[in-house]
């Protein structure tokens, strides 16, 4: 499909003015971005939704072209205000990398009669078992720790490439051209943002991942984090309805980084939810 085609419209959610993107038509796809990036990571599955589905991709607050005063909010909220003004009372199937994974497990918990399915990538959950690191990567998490009291913001942009782009124990600069320039952009604004509020959503979603029963697609990247492999395969074998898919030469964003073997991954959810 042709970006050209694309619709935006901003939703109102308590002080946020969020900005949306929609493309294509059929079962609607809602996409949460990851931290480190914004709704343009999903551009490509906008562009494969056609008649498939439809594509809907949202700028959570601090993010893109989202506008919002600092106040304490619901990061499902938000997201139930996105698909009551985009899907309506249609249940969605939600497709969130990252911590945007981690939204979509709350909402499907909150929420259960809105989502058909899932599809997660990288996901952080909550009360999920700690991180543990290796020596490599605690050495990079220190270097962008101090990056960060520093307030140097463009080296703490290129640390967060080296560990969510190119992967904590690939070599630096692993992807390269309008991948790597996008991740930059999309990066720095979230740096640059004004504080926000709190996302005051507490749930404990890793404890109750045996009751979600859509259907669900778990990917992750064999160059991401080690820990964050561990737990993309424990929530695979928690979800009862789950196919978990490993994917070589990846590291935390498949959507941007392997988006033809996504779009893939996603069509067939999509089957499987129809």
């Amino acid at each position: 499909m042709n970006s050209s085609a694309n619709s935006t419209l901003q939703v109102a959610s308590g002080a946020a003015m969020i900005a949306v993107e929609t493309a294509g038509s059929g079962l609607p796809v809602v996409f949460l971005h990851a931290n480190v990036c914004d709704r343009r990571m999903w551009r490509a599955q906008l562009d494969a939704s056609g008649t498939d589905y439809q594509a809907i991709a949202y700028d959570r607050r601090g993010f893109g072209e989202t506008r919002a005063q600092a106040q304490d909010h619901s990061a499902v909220a938000d997201l139930i205000a996105v698909i009551d003004a985009t899907a309506g009372s249609t249940p969605v199937i939600l497709a969130g990398c990252s911590q945007g994974a981690n939204i979509a497990l709350n909402a499907t918990l909150m929420h259960p009669a809105r989502v058909r399915g899932l599809l997660l990538i990288s996901p952080t959950v909550n009360g999920a078992p700690a991180p543990v690191y290796p020596p490599e990567i605690l050495e990079m998490v220190a270097r962008q720790r101090q990056a960060e009291s520093a307030a140097d913001l463009a080296l703490v942009n290129e640390i967060k490439a080296e560990l969510f782009l190119d992967g904590p124990l690939a070599d630096p600069g692993r992807v390269t051209g309008e991948s790597r320039r996008l991740f930059l952009h999309m990066s720095a604004i979230a740096l640059a943002a004004a504080p926000f509020g709190t996302n005051c959503d507490d749930m404990e979603a890793f404890a109750r991942l045996e009751t979600i029963s859509v259907p669900a697609s778990v990917i992750w990247g064999e160059l991401d984090f080690p820990h964050i492999q561990e737990r993309a395969r424990m929530v695979a074998r928690l979800l009862p309805n789950a196919q978990g898919h490993a994917l070589a030469d990846v590291a935390h964003l498949a959507g941007l980084e392997q988006p033809d073997e996504v779009n893939g991954l996603l069509k067939d959810l999509v089957n499987r939810c129809t």
